[in-house]
């Protein structure tokens, strides 16, 4: 298992890197999003630059006041994982 490469035009839900994605509201009722997201490989060197690309691409969406992303290696990914169309896009059906 590679690094996954910025250059293949599948997102990180069609790859199956997101685990997880609560919307929950605190005590001042502001909308806070937490993504549960994974990486292709533990040791791959995009995972900040991927978390921190999910997180605001979250902080764009309209009523949402703050995110975060969790990296997690439990379950690890699988290519199992990959979405149909992800698949489709990766040439691997």
């Amino acid at each position: 298992k590679g690094c996954f490469d910025p250059e293949i035009p599948v997102n990180i839900v069609d790859l199956g890197l997101i685990y997880d994605c609560k919307v929950e509201r605190n005590s001042n009722d502001e909308r806070l999003v937490t993504v549960i997201m994974t990486l292709t490989a533990p040791g791959c060197g995009m995972g900040p630059v991927i978390a921190a690309d999910a997180q605001a691409r979250v902080m764009t969406i309209d009523g949402i006041d703050d995110a975060h992303v969790d990296l997690v290696w439990d379950p690890p990914w699988n290519q199992d994982m990959i979405s149909e169309e992800g698949k489709m896009k990766l040439g691997m059906v």
